[in-house]
């Protein structure tokens, strides 16, 4: 099976990735902007980890660069770029169980995309990853002291289940070869209130939709969604075709590009309270690395993709086959898997 590949349509549509990028700087801007206030409240939203420390010079070496010949006149990054993107399933606290978190305890990376930005930020690639992928999960360091085992045949989002971020990025290295650049994580409650900030969302859905484990009753069709939906859309997968965790990924790529398409439609730059509400909602779920646990450093990255049209964004899968020894596992099919990795190196 090949890896599957998506494109948004032309139109006004190619510029929701670029307004989504300028929003996003300016939602991020707006705190010293308007007030020290808020941009105090804002930059402590945000939670960071340590990766680089955690995992030293145990992973991937940086891609070479090729010198300057002068300082850029601009500050904005223009280099490639990975990102490791993750949507954390948390199985605790009241908030996250009304949303569907279930009843054990601890969390799981319910979502998981490599973010690939080329040179000059003009193109990237989306690579999600099933849940279900079987890995090699090597020895993470644990914040506690010591570290997890290595297993084989593990699955993948085990991995933030037991190590948290620093095990997420080393499996993710492990399994790619690619280094991660960064890391990015929205939470579970979290990804529900940036979509009310944003007044909810449209989407399309080819096939009836009904899951008691997430909560989401959507007959076929064209709905406005609010956060709650839209995060049950991101988690539904009993209530597809043979459970299939593939048709989840679908639903959440095109999810993430119908978010783009409301970010542009909102015109958040001239509505500062609703620019507000949003930064807030934004900062307050997320957890970075240490490179990007500041307004400073995300409105950088913003301002960085101001240039990059959803026509130019290219959504893909992992390339897998069913497990030979489990029907409800995938296993990464090669050569084409190592062929996607290696054209994000």
């Amino acid at each position: 099976m090949a890896a599957r590949e998506a494109r948004d349509g032309r139109g006004g549509r190619s510029k929701g990735f670029k307004v989504a990028g300028l929003a996003l700087a300016g939602a991020l801007l707006l705190g010293s902007a308007a007030a020290g206030w808020a941009y105090w409240h804002l930059n402590g939203n945000i939670t960071s980890v340590d990766i680089d420390g955690a995992l030293g010079d145990d992973r991937p070496a940086r891609p070479a660069t090729a010198p300057s010949g002068s300082p850029s006149a601009s500050p904005v990054p223009t280099g490639a770029l990975n990102l490791l993107v993750l949507g954390s399933d948390s199985r605790t606290g009241e908030e996250n169980s009304e949303l569907g978190g279930g009843d054990s305890g601890g969390a799981r990376s319910d979502t998981a995309m490599v973010v690939h930005l080329d040179a000059g930020r003009t193109a990237a690639t989306v690579v999600s990853i099933p849940r279900d992928t079987l890995v090699d999960r090597p020895s993470c360091p644990l914040e506690s002291g010591g570290s997890t085992r290595e297993a084989s045949g593990a699955m993948f989002n085990t991995a933030y289940e037991l190590g948290g971020p620093v095990c997420a990025v080393k499996t993710v290295e492990s399994l790619t070869g690619v280094r991660m650049d960064h890391y990015i994580e929205i939470d579970f409650s979290g990804f529900a209130k940036l979509v009310d900030a944003l007044g909810g969302v449209t989407v399309t859905t080819d096939v009836d939709i009904d899951d008691d484990k997430s909560h989401l009753h959507l007959d076929a069709g064209t709905h406005h969604l609010d956060g709650t939906e839209a995060l049950g859309l991101a988690r539904t997968r009993y209530g597809l075709a043979g459970g299939s965790d593939l048709a989840r990924i679908e639903l959440q790529q095109n999810l993430v590009k119908a978010l783009l398409e409301q970010i542009a439609a909102t015109d958040l730059l001239t509505d500062p309270p609703r620019l507000y509400q949003v930064a807030d909602a934004a900062t307050g779920s997320l957890t970075t690395d240490t490179g990007l646990d500041s307004l400073g450093e995300l409105t950088g990255l913003g301002r960085s993709l101001g240039g990059l049209a959803a026509d130019d964004v290219r959504t893909v899968t992992l390339p897998v086959d069913p497990a030979p020894w489990d029907p409800n596992r995938v296993v990464a099919r090669e050569p084409d898997a190592r062929d996607l990795w290696e054209s994000l190196r």
